[in-house]
């Protein structure tokens, strides 16, 4: 066999060439302990939509959900992903309201201004303002989701 002409590629190389082209776009992301999927940081709703898409089982349809909610609820919120979880804010409050990060057995909303939402999100934490919603399998109540997320949205955001 011939080594091609200068500036060509055999018909092997090109066809090696292809399929490692296409393993690299269909590689998944790494999910990292619980589960939680390694996505680059970014802006805007494409690496959100990544990071929703690579949530393992039934968490996928739960980011789905989460993500469907909050646009709903706060036309025109800004998005990103940070820390390997998607953010949201609205860009008057200058910061974020929420994040949700995967674990094993469930989806851990973040509230970050969550002591000043009523009723409180049951969830405890360290930081004096943030409160916690951990959604379980088969156990989201959209209704009260909804009403945090719009009280939240219209808190002061969360410089991060």
């Amino acid at each position: 066999m011939t080594a091609p002409a200068a500036g060509r590629t055999s018909k092997r190389s090109a066809k090696a060439g292809s399929r490692a082209a296409a393993r690299r776009v269909v590689a998944k992301p790494t999910l990292l302990a619980g589960g939680n999927p390694q996505i680059a940081k970014g802006d805007g709703d494409a690496p959100v939509q990544a990071y929703i898409a690579a949530m393992p089982g039934w968490k996928r349809d739960v980011g789905r959900h989460l993500d469907a909610l909050i646009t709903r609820t706060v036309p025109g919120v800004r998005k990103a992903v940070k820390w390997n979880s998607p953010f949201y804010g609205v860009e008057d409050q200058g910061g974020w309201f929420l994040s949700f990060h995967c674990f094993t057995k469930y989806v851990k909303v973040t509230f970050f201004r969550g002591t000043s939402l009523r009723p409180l999100p049951p969830g405890e934490s360290k930081h004096r303002e943030v409160r916690y919603l951990d959604i379980h399998e088969g156990d989201l109540d959209e209704v009260q989701l909804a009403a945090w997320v719009k009280q939240a949205s219209q808190l002061p955001g969360e410089r991060l």
